[in-house]
């Protein structure tokens, strides 16, 4: 028999029920969409691909103990100088130690 889903339609965007899939939209949405003006579809997709390059590569995440998705070892490794990288102007930041 097959289930029927229910589509929930809050304030802050519409999809079905999934909570992974209303986490993202929402951390999307609040750490990206709603905070430039887009100035076309290139323009949100270039803000969309920077975003999602932050998320998995240099954005923390409680669900995994504050670790990240996918981690560059090599960046958490040597004894250099701590260096911040910028993303999207400056509105999404990474900071890392260079190798030495």
């Amino acid at each position: 028999m097959l289930r029927q889903l229910q589509c929930s339609n809050d304030q802050q965007f519409l999809t079905c029920d999934n909570a992974y899939a209303e986490r993202f939209g929402g951390s999307i949405k609040s750490e990206c969409v709603n905070r430039l003006i887009f100035f076309g579809e290139a323009s949100l997709r270039r803000a969309l691909r920077e975003y999602i390059a932050h998320y998995h590569r240099e954005r923390n995440h409680q669900g995994l103990a504050n670790k990240l998705i996918a981690a560059n070892d090599a960046e958490f490794a040597g004894n250099g100088a701590i260096v911040q990288r910028n993303r999207l102007g400056g509105m999404l930041t990474h900071y890392y130690r260079e190798a030495s």
